[in-house]
């Protein structure tokens, strides 16, 4: 059994296709590579796949994760160093592959791991409101927020789990303005959507993209491919 983190992307139209149907088509596409992968016991045997933090409907992003768990007693047609490429054949228009690395045993989770997503926000607002309200934000000492949960109405202190926050100013005459936010996971993620309603006025969104994942470790900041990757061989070494 040999564990493997796949690296992704998700943009275009795709953006609005739910996390339970992106696990669906990944499902669907590596049955479509034959991968061979290792199966879940009981009455209705799932493939072995876990995914990183779900990203919300209708967003974009420049690195999604999954594990897989490759069944050594099958042979695969390919190398592991070329998975991305028979991956990428399989997948639909709007997601494809970045990138692969062997775990490690052991390797923590992505749902445990990953600690802060940096994302792009791009914004309906002139960079003079939008300058005015990161102000705000970052000065405020507390930001609580109501919301329901299990059918109860909890109240969580929003402020910590803003780690950073930036105003891209638009490079031309069409370019939007964008803010970047350094957003927590842990104990939960604060989602980009409720950053945006955190203050009033709220920030209107016209497109919102995942652009890192970041798992700290040992007082260094890691991408996922990062932890717990061992060498991937090549085919051609392999072959000699």
């Amino acid at each position: 059994m040999t564990p493997i983190r796949i690296k992704f992307t998700k943009d275009g139209k795709i953006r609005f296709t739910s996390h339970r149907d992106v696990a669906r088509i990944w499902e669907r596409s590596l049955r479509m590579a034959n991968v061979p992968m290792v199966y879940s016991e009981g009455y209705s045997p799932r493939p072995r796949i876990a995914f990183g933090l779900a990203l919300p409907t209708g967003y974009e992003s420049d690195g999604e994760y999954i594990d897989i768990q490759l069944d050594d007693a099958q042979p695969m047609g390919f190398g592991i160093d070329e998975l991305a490429v028979v991956l990428n054949k399989a997948l639909p228009q709007g997601m494809g592959v970045v990138d692969t690395a062997i775990l490690e045993p052991r390797t923590p989770s992505l749902q445990q791991a990953v600690t802060s997503c940096v994302w792009d926000i791009t914004v309906k607002q002139t960079i003079d409101d939008l300058n005015e309200w990161t102000a705000r934000v970052l000065d405020a000492s507390s930001i609580v927020l109501e919301r329901e949960r299990k059918g109860k109405r909890v109240t969580d202190d929003l402020r910590p789990f803003i780690h950073n926050l930036d105003v891209i100013r638009p490079s031309g005459a069409t370019s939007d303005t964008v803010l970047r936010a350094e957003l927590g996971t842990q104990p939960r993620s604060l989602r980009p959507s409720e950053l945006l309603s955190a203050l009033e006025p709220s920030i209107d969104a016209r497109l919102v993209r995942r652009r890192t994942q970041w798992i700290e470790q040992d007082g260094a900041r890691l991408e996922p491919l990062q932890v717990g990757a061992a060498p991937v061989p090549r085919t051609t070494e392999c072959a000699s």
